[in-house]
């Protein structure tokens, strides 16, 4: 593609590139079920384990120094199931629900066919890299579950840096990896909190804000400079950067030739 002035592109993985979400409900379902055919729970307890224990996810503070991801997870799925049904703490069911959900969850991680083309594609004018937030185990299971190393020039995880995104830090890590500077680079994410206001804080050329349900932001969140509805509508955006400099070039040329006279 060769874009005047962009050199990089930083992808977000999780719910940018491939259906975190979606891979995530597929996993509950399967838990819902092995708890009423295996282990005999009414379908409404199951789904409340279930609910206990994504609201623990959503707001899990996790400290690698102190305990494993794997022993904190479990921990989840173990007060969830005492907060649901009472007795005695069961860390072997805990434990099933967590492998169950996790395997499963790993398993409906992929890099849609059209994502895999267009990366392909990218990568012959541009430098690519993946940018995750996230917990090293977790966020590695999910690179390998997905296949998508071969896509990119380098991957960086935040819980392997000493700062996750939108600390200028680790953007500023990601721009020594690849040898470009940060207006060179546009950064691609589902998260205004994070991939936006991380690329508006380090300075990068552009935000490109991947807003699947075209959902209106809140007046404080942080502004991008450009909105897609799909992932796949990326290169229409570089190449509308790219017009847009090269006019830009054009006009500055005209205004230096008419000085010149």
């Amino acid at each position: 593609m060769g874009l005047h002035g962009v050199k990089a592109v930083f992808f977000d993985l999780d719910n940018t590139l491939i259906d975190t979400a979606a891979a995530g409900r597929r996993a509950i379902e399967e838990v819902i079920s092995a708890l009423q055919s295996k282990h005999h729970y009414g379908e409404g307890e199951a789904r409340t384990v279930c609910d206990k224990v994504q609201a623990k996810l959503l707001k899990e503070c996790h400290d690698p120094a102190k305990m494993c991801i794997t022993d904190l997870r479990i921990s989840h799925w173990e007060e969830a199931i005492q907060e649901t049904i009472g007795g005695e703490a069961n860390r072997d069911l805990a434990a099933e629900c967590y492998y169950l959900w996790k395997t499963t969850r790993l398993q409906h991680l992929t890099l849609a066919e059209d994502t895999r083309a267009m990366l392909t594609e990218l990568r012959k004018g541009l430098r690519l890299l993946l940018l995750t937030n996230g917990d090293r185990q977790t966020q590695r299971e999910k690179i390998e579950a997905c296949a998508c190393q071969p896509y990119f020039d380098a991957i960086v995880v935040g819980g392997e840096q000493k700062e996750e995104k939108p600390a200028p830090s680790i953007f500023r890590y990601c721009c020594d990896l690849l040898g470009v500077q940060p207006a060179e680079c546009v950064m691609v994410g589902d998260s205004l909190d994070t991939d936006i206001q991380g690329g508006l804080n380090a300075g990068l050329k552009a935000t490109v804000w991947l807003n699947k349900a075209m959902t209106a932001p809140v007046d404080t969140s942080p502004v991008p400079h450009y909105i897609i509805s799909s992932v796949l509508d990326l290169p229409a955006v570089l190449q509308k950067m790219e017009r847009n400099m090269n006019a830009k070039l054009e006009t500055d040329h005209m205004a230096s030739s008419d000085e010149a006279h």
